[in-house]
């Protein structure tokens, strides 16, 4: 390194000394520079891809299976699979061929990376990471290069922590593992893909280092067949959102660190976050905490956690002050879905806000009671109602409608498009990819309109709710799902 710099320090005097002398140096400057860029391609970047690539972790794992809530079936799986590497010689027994790769799929945020690094602590195997944007570079062969490196690298790893087995996890792998054919440019691509799926049918039970590859992506769609076929990636391990009681077990996991107010009850909580993925319920916990030192509070209370919810949702409290009509207007508009939604899908209401989040100037915010993977038409109309109810309720009172159901009017026309495809409209069962379009928009729109009218003549019966609602809210800004349900049985009875 000290010759390199003295060189090129002397090469930068005699350069200057020359200028100064009346001689041009631009040709020298631009026969160096061409050289340089000839080195940095051909030498440094190799050198940089056996020393510094993947930033791999080569420390032991402390993450465990313990750790890891809300998956116990991607757990079991997985641990069953691993047992191939922690059991040598009962393989070798039965004639088993060790398994050589194992794929995650499903959404952003479930806890594949964190599966991965338990998966090596399971096997104590050292863990290295990647992720598929790095093994993609404009040069030719620096793609196939980088994936070389990163094996040598684990069993290197493996060697100096005397370790007999090593894990590489490939986060995104679509981006490395795409089919092959579509990309005309070059076929840097390709050989990328190529050179990996060469190494992991190099992988051997004789290996001194026996080596796991464990893929990661939510677009499985997306990979080449030849990697997902047995002898490569054998098995293919599902990471669905959790449910509500894996949503309970990560929510314990990551407040068992917090102080708790005695009003926190996690399994409601549980119940709000619906959807909400391993990575949203830790966020939902941090921002509770964030939010009870802003109040300056020693304990993490309910509200606390149901204002967390909803900015993880919808993001921070916007300071956009909307006019005195805007927000009358607002609040018929929000106490609309909310009377509509609670009505026809009791206890399904979680709170109702005018106060502006995200693109939002109100939101109604709903859960369930239970998590539901069957939907009936029924369902999924009354569904509609309540998207469709904020509009309806601003033409009842006000006699006109306003620009603010445009995002409404989609996600009803989702649902619908959701039960034509389901075969529960009037087309009975149809090929989604070969319905024409003018029978689809003839069949969505009929099922909006009977919505729609039936919406209409049962919010009709409600004017006095919808008016009492909406002044509580022009009055509190918020109302909790519980207040609106005392708010109806008071006003029914």
């Amino acid at each position: 390194m000290k010759n390199k710099e003295i060189f090129a320090g002397a090469a930068a005097g005699a350069l200057i000394f020359l200028a100064l002398q009346g001689v041009n140096i631009l040709p020298v400057v631009f026969i160096l520079g061409l050289i340089g860029i000839v080195y940095y391609v051909n030498f440094g970047r190799r050198s940089c891809n056996s020393i510094s690539f993947a930033s791999a972790e080569r420390n032991i794992c402390s993450v465990s299976f313990d750790d890891i809530g809300g998956q116990e079936v991607a757990k079991n799986e997985l641990r069953e699979a691993l047992e191939f590497m922690k059991n040598d010689e009962q393989i070798r027994l039965l004639g088993i061929r060790p398994l050589k790769g194992i794929l995650l799929s499903g959404p952003p945020g479930t806890g594949k990376t964190l599966l991965a690094k338990a998966a090596a602590r399971f096997t104590d195997s050292v863990f290295l990471s990647a992720s598929g944007s790095e093994f993609v570079e404009m040069y030719v062969g620096v793609g196939a290069q980088r994936v070389r490196s990163l094996f040598e690298q684990a069993r290197k790893t493996a060697e100096y922590l005397k370790k007999s087995s090593a894990v590489i996890f490939i986060d995104e792998i679509e981006v490395l593992g795409g089919a092959r054919g579509q990309n005309n440019g070059h076929q840097e691509h390709d050989q990328t893909l190529n050179e990996l799926l060469v190494q992991m049918d190099g992988i051997s039970s004789d290996d001194r280092i026996k080596i796991l590859v464990i893929g990661a992506t939510n677009r499985i769609d997306m990979l080449d067949p030849a990697l997902l076929r047995p002898g490569r990636f054998d098995r293919l391990v599902k990471v669905d959102l959790p449910d509500k009681k894996g949503r309970m077990h990560i929510l314990e996991l990551h407040v068992r660190n917090k102080p708790l107010a005695s009003d926190v009850n996690v399994e409601a909580l549980a119940k709000d976050t619906f959807g909400f993925s391993g990575a949203q319920l830790e966020s939902v916990a941090n921002e509770a905490a964030i939010l009870a030192m802003r109040d300056g509070s020693d304990k993490i209370d309910s509200n606390h956690f149901r204002s967390a919810v909803e900015k993880v949702m919808m993001g921070e409290k916007l300071d956009r002050l909307p006019s005195k009509e805007e927000k009358r207007r607002i609040a018929v508009h929000e106490s609309g879905h909310a009377l509509v939604g609670e009505l026809r899908l009791p206890g399904s209401v979680a709170s109702v806000n005018v106060a502006s989040r995200s693109n939002a100037l109100g939101y109604v915010r709903q859960t369930q009671e239970n998590d539901m993977y069957l939907y009936t038409c029924d369902y999924l109309k009354s569904r509609i109602s309540a998207a469709l109810a904020g509009i309806i309720a601003e033409e009842l009172i006000f006699g006109n409608r306003s620009t603010g159901g445009s995002g409404d009017f989609k996600h009803a026309s989702d649902i619908a498009k959701q039960i034509v495809y389901s075969g529960m409209s009037e087309l009975g069962i149809i090929s989604s990819e070969d319905i024409p379009g003018d029978q689809l928009h003839s069949a969505i729109t009929s099922i909006l309109r009977d919505v729609e009218s039936s919406t209409r003549d049962f919010l009709s019966n409600y004017r006095r709710e919808l008016k009492r609602i909406s002044e509580l809210l022009l009055d509190k800004e918020t109302i909790s799902g519980e207040e609106l349900r005392l708010i109806l049985i008071s006003e029914c009875a």
